[in-house]
């Protein structure tokens, strides 16, 4: 049984849809090797663990780096919470947490 990569809600559907076209072919791209692989064959540089529960997928294009924050939930899903530019060297805290709240009001 495949997995299947869904956005939390239209906000995060808006996130996506802003990122430069080549951010959005990677995302596609690191989607779809989810959902045929499985996050747990899926690793670096493609995907990486934030802790709590949270991974992000990894975009890196000529523009410059994004990132698209994600959990696992039952049923086979892949639920995306958060998509931005990453414009530091590590994940902003702030984005780890708009995940992590987006998460509790959706109940996952």
């Amino acid at each position: 049984m495949r997995w299947h990569v869904e956005t939390l809600n239209d906000v995060v559907d808006r996130e996506l849809e802003a990122l430069d076209a080549s951010f959005k072919a990677k995302f596609l791209h690191i989607a779809e090797l989810l959902e045929a692989l499985g996050p747990d064959k899926v690793h670096a540089p493609y995907v990486k663990s934030l802790g709590n529960k949270l991974w992000e997928i990894r975009m890196k294009a000529q523009p410059g780096i994004a990132r698209a924050i994600y959990i696992t939930a039952t049923g086979r899903q892949i639920v995306v919470l958060h998509a931005f530019v990453k414009k530091s060297q590590k994940t902003p805290r702030a984005a780890i947490e708009t995940a992590l709240r987006r998460k509790k009001e959706a109940g996952l």
